[in-house]
């Protein structure tokens, strides 16, 4: 059965994450992507994280598989025209530019849609294609600041951190694919395009929308509260004889079960703690409790008395378990790709599973220009003579 975007061809002139985590989504479900990158230089996450073997960073081979590489320099009339002539024949525009740099350079949905009416232009930016920050340089951190992000995370009376992930960025990447998506839907009714704009800053406020509806119920600023969480209690991390342990007690049935297991049944009539809210408002007092309750007994020892009643529990994994996790070898979750100068390369594969047309890594990340001639070639039919008139103008690398 064929995959699900493998007739969908998607012109990728985004860098760094947010956008090319975007077009690997569609890449890993068979669409084919064509990553536009300046000529001499690529993307500037290829100089980015720990070094592999060949000199290719682990950063740019993990987040660029099933990918054609172009590169291209869209400054010059030739290039600007192979952009134009691959616009007539792609689904997708993909770009995450600083807003209102590719309007500059002519290349903007405006005017790829002149070309193709029925172009899909997907833009990625900090602050969206308006409002009085639009013109804002944005990278993740930046984000993670303006929209809130950082104030709620972290331990309580601190300042907040940023979350250990480029949270921002990777959630910008899934809503654009999500968009994508909904716009391939409606051109396959009306075989009309659309622009997309996707927002940083939005994205993380959908993150934090439940967090933002409670402050606009009761006023109440949310500060940082390290593992725990307002809603719920309790559900957070405590400290055991051995290692940490996280634990997520999520309703009044489980708080029940949970107390006499515990050797605390009193817990579970205690005035104080019968009801989630009252929990809530006693934190001060039952928090303490349950941690010196947790550090009687060794991590393995509580796993096993609260996994066999049903309280969910799990252990806090440095990324080293992670990759030798159970489940996570058992599902297949880390894959291997051999890469032709980094060799054999192991990466997170494709999360979503689909029963009859699953994703797949199939092909490493392309080296800068790798495929600038054969998509020359093949997609706008160029021959060898007009592939090196372009090279001598200095339009492809």
């Amino acid at each position: 059965m064929p995959m699900p975007l493998e007739d969908v061809t998607v012109l990728d002139l985004s860098h760094a994450l947010a956008g090319p985590f975007c077009s690997t989504m569609l890449a890993d479900f068979g669409a084919r992507v064509i990553k536009l990158e300046p000529k001499g230089e690529g993307d500037i996450a290829r100089a980015w994280s720990p070094p592999l073997a060949g000199g290719e960073r682990s950063y740019f081979v993990s987040l660029h598989r099933n990918k054609k590489g172009v590169a291209i320099d869209l400054k010059r009339p030739e290039g600007k025209e192979i952009f134009f002539q691959l616009v007539e024949r792609a689904d997708v525009v993909l770009e995450n530019y600083r807003t209102g740099a590719l309007t500059r350079l002519g290349l903007d949905y405006e005017a790829a849609r002149k070309r193709n009416p029925a172009i899909i232009y997907c833009s990625i930016s900090g602050f969206g294609q308006d409002g009085p920050y639009r013109d804002r340089a944005a990278l993740d951190l930046i984000l993670q600041a303006e929209s809130g992000m950082i104030s709620v995370t972290g331990e309580p009376g601190s300042h907040g951190v940023r979350a250990g992930t480029s949270i921002a960025d990777m959630t910008a990447g899934m809503y654009a694919a999500y968009g994508i998506m909904l716009a391939l839907r409606v051109k396959e009714r009306t075989g009309r395009g659309q622009a997309i704009d996707v927002s940083m800053l939005e994205g993380q406020l959908s993150l934090l929308g439940t967090m933002i509806g409670g402050y606009l119920a009761d006023g109440e600023v949310p500060a940082p509260m390290g593992t725990a969480y307002k809603a719920l209690l309790p559900y957070q991390t405590f400290r055991t004889k051995t290692r940490d342990l996280a634990l997520a007690v999520g309703s009044e049935k489980l708080w029940k079960i949970f107390c006499p297991i515990i050797g605390a049944p009193e817990l579970a009539d205690d005035p104080r703690y019968r009801t989630n809210a009252d929990r809530s408002r006693n934190r001060d007092t039952l928090i303490p409790r349950l941690q010196e309750i947790f550090l009687t007994k060794s991590y393995d020892a509580w796993e096993a008395v609260l996994l066999e009643h049903g309280v969910p529990v799990g252990a806090i994994n440095t990324l080293a378990e992670v990759v030798e996790h159970p489940q996570v070898k058992a599902r297949g979750a880390l894959v291997e790709m051999d890469h032709p100068r980094a060799g054999k390369v192991r990466m997170v594969g494709v999360p979503v599973r689909l029963s009859e047309t699953p994703g797949a890594v199939r092909t490493p990340s392309p080296m800068l220009g790798e495929h600038t001639d054969e998509i020359l070639r093949d997609v706008l039919g160029l021959d060898a003579a007009q592939i090196a008139e372009l090279r001598t103008a200095g339009a492809i690398g």
